[in-house]
């Protein structure tokens, strides 16, 4: 009697075990691909807005649903092997950011399991979706209009410093199919506005010190750091030599005037990445990337940092500064 009482204790007790791991293994994993380095705070680079939309649709990390990280910090050759990782572990989604070569690099992953890009310029020129409304396939996301961005940036250089006859760009030749799209777009302003444009480029910290070690032989009035993903890595690195070297600069977001930047224009970050959480617990309930439009930025924000600003000896002209979503005193 007590052998068979304790046969079905046992039986119970496997059942329990087995029903445990069936509902840990149920609990959708998503998998992280980012060019970025791991942040200090868990909130930067966009992973609080990020895990705010998934919350709005219901997910909750570490409750029902857990996320592996994978960083590339700015190193564009590891993408593919990290990629490759996630792949691998059988994670149930995959969401990108630092640009379009994460995305790029998940997309020549898999096939099969879903990928929500958080960023990323010209997703239909690239090839990561067949159209923006539909975009078919297993990616979808949101585009942030990267490159038409940057000759923005020359344009308010120009407008805060009109003696400026030289303007340079910075870019990383590593992130080559979008740097040389910038490019194009930068020389086509510079033509518009009569200045000359100087491209410099950067792949390392090095020729980060390099670049910026050059600038008051070259006679540069201002620069231009390209939207990339190593350079946001680099954002400590590139303020600290601005400041260093007295070279009026303008920046992708407020990633860079908040730690001292001169001016800043680009998409609202966070509302990107929102958005990319929840169409990733869309996904994750049952809706196909390939139904769900790429979502474009509808607000942009221009950011002043007025001390940095009094520091370089400029007067920020009135006209910027009634455009500017935020002034830093």
């Amino acid at each position: 009697m007590h052998r068979r009482r304790f046969i079905a204790l046992l039986g119970a007790a496997i059942t329990a075990a087995r029903t445990l791991r069936a509902q840990q293994k149920a609990m959708p994993v998503i998998g992280s691909l980012s060019l970025y380095s791991p942040p200090t705070n868990p909130g930067d680079l966009g992973h609080g807005p990020f895990h705010q939309g998934l919350s709005e649709t219901g997910f909750i990390e570490g409750q029902n649903i857990v996320t592996e990280y994978r960083w590339a910090e700015g190193q564009y050759h590891r993408l593919p092997a990290l990629a490759a990782d996630l792949v691998s572990s059988n994670v149930d989604l995959i969401v990108t950011s630092g640009g379009t070569p994460a995305a790029l690099a998940a997309k020549n992953a898999t096939s099969t399991i879903p990928i929500v890009f958080a960023g990323g310029g010209d997703p239909v020129g690239f090839g990561l979706v067949d159209g923006l409304a539909r975009p078919g396939g297993n990616l979808t996301g949101f585009s942030n209009l990267a490159g038409p961005l940057v000759p923005k940036r020359l344009e308010l250089l120009c407008e805060l410093i009109p003696q400026a006859t030289v303007i340079a760009l910075l870019w990383n030749p590593e992130n080559v199919a979008a740097g040389e799209r910038h490019i194009r777009f930068m020389q086509e302003a510079a033509r518009a506005k009569g200045v000359q444009l100087l491209v410099l480029s950067a792949r390392t910290e090095g020729e980060i010190d390099t670049a910026f070690a050059s600038f008051s032989q070259l006679q540069v009035g201002g620069l231009v750091v390209d939207s990339d993903s190593f350079f946001i890595s680099r954002r400590q690195q590139l303020v600290g030599l601005a400041s260093q070297y007295a070279v009026p600069a303008t920046y992708e977001g407020r990633m860079f005037t908040a730690i001292g930047g001169l001016i800043s224009y680009g998409i609202d970050n966070a509302a990107a990445f929102r958005q990319a959480g929840i169409y990733a617990g869309r996904i994750l309930k049952g809706e196909r990337p390939a139904d769900l439009p790429v979502q474009q930025p509808a607000t942009f924000e221009l950011v002043v940092n007025l001390k940095t600003a009094k520091a370089l000896g400029l007067t920020v002209p009135p006209s910027i500064l009634a455009r500017a979503d935020e002034v830093i005193e």
